[in-house]
């Protein structure tokens, strides 16, 4: 695929951010210089690198790093690894970032990057040489007081372990703050492996008993099966909810009577798709969307309820695990057929929440027990979703306006406070 056929596919992503952003400045009243401000990156870092493979033949790889705001403090975002990564993708993601720190009130700006590869194809030498080479290129921009960087599609503790490694070799010291999501042998956190996931199920929670859905026994359905996809079903399946369907990247399966998730999740584990699993009907991975169920959750990549789909959902909440996972045209057909979508910035902010508390312990060298992270979690997540209900009922607007305008209120409220310089 040409850079150019990549751009058209993604630019929408990103188009769709600023987009989500006028509409709330407009129900805000902020002024066009603040407009102005908000709508771009702060910084972007282009960088393209070679990788000699495992058989001594050179790749010339193209990686990203782009910084959205860092007017509430430093930076983080995930580090993303997809064969169809372009710069307006990343824009969108690092945009998404400091709209999700505002919104669960944590001290942190915008950021996100990556790298245009396919994972799939590298072996793991390939792998480690290709994140260490990408972490010397955007070195100049990351840092424990300048932006921290996180996992994301296709990253994980070991890429971020990496990238750890590298940037401490520079620099002759450890530096376990500048990465969050590492293995807890190299400063990592308790409960880092299931934040996200448990920020996205606490917001479900909090949705159901806003909705008067009981959870026990409800239908749920979750579409993207890796690492958030996996272990939203093992809690949703764990709080009483009957798992009806899951797809992967390419297929899916459902099953009325539910799905026995354990089992589901050990063969993703041993084959890496769910392709001869035969826990229930194979579908394709498109019609897992339009399965009878009360919670759906999309957590694949972005731009997969679109307004050719969204007009075939039957569950009552969508739960947005995956960034962008709906777009602007999607929002509006579900909202005007009175389905609760808990928007992504608000749905997946576990994760950074997490982040935050391994970037506190790191600076500390002081680390936190398993119920003392997951209570604060809880909390943060409770606020947040509080937050965003009340703003919804006062503006009568749906979630994902009000959880715009919380945000923005607040990153705005931060630019406006601190001032232009010089």
């Amino acid at each position: 695929m040409s850079d150019a056929q990549v751009t058209d596919r993604r630019a929408d992503l990103w188009t769709g951010a600023q987009l989500e952003l006028d509409r709330a400045a407009d129900r805000l009243k902020l002024d066009d210089g603040m407009r102005r401000v908000l709508r771009v990156p702060k910084r972007e870092l282009t960088v393209t690198f070679p990788v000699t493979h495992d058989d001594g033949h050179v790749e010339v790889y193209i990686g990203y790093r782009v910084h959205h705001n860092i007017n509430r403090g430093p930076a983080t975002g995930g580090i993303r690894y997809h064969p169809q990564l372009t710069i307006d993708t990343v824009r969108a993601l690092a945009m998404l970032s400091s709209w999700r720190a505002a919104l669960v009130q944590i001290p942190f700006g915008g950021a996100a990057g990556g790298v245009r590869v396919n994972p799939r194809k590298l072996s793991d030498h390939e792998r480690e040489a290709l994140t260490r080479r990408y972490t010397t290129e955007i070195s100049p921009l990351i840092g424990p007081e300048r932006d921290i960087a996180a996992p994301d599609v296709n990253t994980g503790s070991q890429t971020m372990a990496w990238m750890m490694d590298t940037y401490s070799m520079h620099h002759g010291y450890t530096a376990p703050g500048v990465v969050a999501g590492k293995p807890l042998a190299v400063g990592g956190t308790r409960g880092r492996r299931i934040a996200t996931s448990r920020g996205v199920v606490r917001t479900i929670l909090s949705a159901a008993q806003a909705e008067g859905i009981s959870v026990e026994g409800a239908r749920a359905v979750v579409q993207g099966f890796g690492r958030v996809g996996t272990t939203v079903a093992e809690l949703l399946s764990a709080a009483g909810a009957r798992i009806v369907g899951i797809a992967d990247d390419r297929d899916g399966i459902r099953n009325a009577g539910g799905i026995d998730v354990a089992r589901a999740v050990a063969w993703m584990h041993e084959h890496d798709a769910l392709r001869g699993f035969g826990g229930g009907d194979a579908i394709s991975k498109d019609e897992v969307f339009e399965l009878d169920c009360d919670i759906l959750v999309p957590a694949g990549l972005q731009q997969q309820l679109t307004a050719a789909n969204a007009g075939k959902v039957r569950a009552r909440i969508i739960a947005e695990a995956a960034n962008g996972a709906s777009t602007p045209e999607a929002d509006v057909i579900l909202a005007e057929r009175g389905l609760m979508l808990i928007p992504d910035i608000l749905c997946n902010a576990g994760g950074l929440v997490v982040g935050y508390f391994e970037w506190v312990q790191d600076i500390q060298s002081f680390f936190w027990t398993d119920a003392e992270i997951a209570a604060d979690l809880d909390r943060i997540m409770d606020a947040a979703f509080a937050d965003v209900h009340r703003m919804a009922h006062k503006e009568k607007v749906d979630l994902r306006s009000a959880a715009m305008m919380v945000a923005v209120s607040r990153v705005a409220e931060a630019t406006q406070l601190r001032g232009l310089y010089p």
